[in-house]
């Protein structure tokens, strides 16, 4: 059914039903799978997750979207909230959704470290976005948000999508993107609070942005890196995940 979408919510709602098949095959669905779903609009995910899956936990912010959500098999359980505000659940094991383009970059960094029983992701996202997620250090999509993806989990598969199977169609390219977890640092949170500084101010050396964002004086930031064998005239954007990690305990 056509309906107006609204844009504060970055709606794109999936309309060709041919791209199911391929979420189903990058997120390796089984019989005993819990999977969390953020945004479901129309329900067209929600219904195919549900014919294959144990249990599907939708999480929708738009309460007129209501009706169309009501007739959801039994096994697919609707909770309407902010995704970013609301608890969600903790028994999901993986994630599998076309995200809102707005909110997914918080969307999933937090999911990484706050739902630790989520073992593979499977979202809808801008193709810039879904670039950045698994960029190369040096390059000019690498940033906090491949890092901190980098450290917690590995690429599994991706997939180009047109934008024709969305409505309305979107002004960008999208792209599904699947990755497992691997090991969560058991610093995580620390290294969360340093990467997000390194680069916070992206122009500047990697000393400087430290200092600007209240982490560490410059000269504790130049000795720490040091200590991973980097200049001080370093940027963030030079360091590679794993030198993130001895970075963070330099600092320390």
């Amino acid at each position: 059914m056509l309906r107006p979408v609204k844009k504060e919510y970055g709606q794109h709602f999936l309309v060709d039903r041919n791209i199911l098949d391929v979420i189903g095959r990058l997120a390796q669905l089984g019989a005993d799978d819990v999977v969390l779903e953020i945004g479901p609009g129309q329900g067209v995910l929600t219904r195919y997750l549900a014919e294959r899956v144990r249990l599907v936990h939708a999480v929708e912010i738009d309460r007129t979207l209501e009706p169309e959500l009501a007739g959801l098999p039994g096994n697919a359980a609707v909770l309407f909230g902010d995704a970013l505000q609301i608890e969600l659940p903790q028994d999901a094991t993986k994630l599998v959704a076309n995200l809102p383009y707005n909110v997914a970059t918080p969307l999933v960094v937090e999911s990484l470290d706050g739902l630790p029983n989520v073992g593979l992701w499977c979202v809808m996202v801008q193709r810039e976005v879904a670039d950045r997620f698994f960029a190369e250090p040096g390059t000019k999509e690498y940033g906090a948000v491949s890092v901190l993806i980098q450290l917690a989990a590995e690429r599994t598969g991706f997939h180009p999508v047109s934008r024709t199977v969305f409505r309305p169609p979107p002004n960008v390219d999208s792209a599904l993107v699947a990755f497992r977890r691997t090991e969560l640092p058991a610093n995580y949170r620390r290294v969360k609070e340093v990467v997000t500084a390194a680069f916070a101010h992206r122009r500047k050396t990697l000393p400087n942005s430290l200092a600007l964002a209240g982490r560490a004086s410059r000269e504790q930031a130049a000795e720490a890196l040091a200590t991973v064998g980097r200049a001080p005239e370093t940027r963030a954007e030079a360091l590679a995940p794993y030198e993130f990690l001895a970075l963070t305990e330099a600092l320390e």
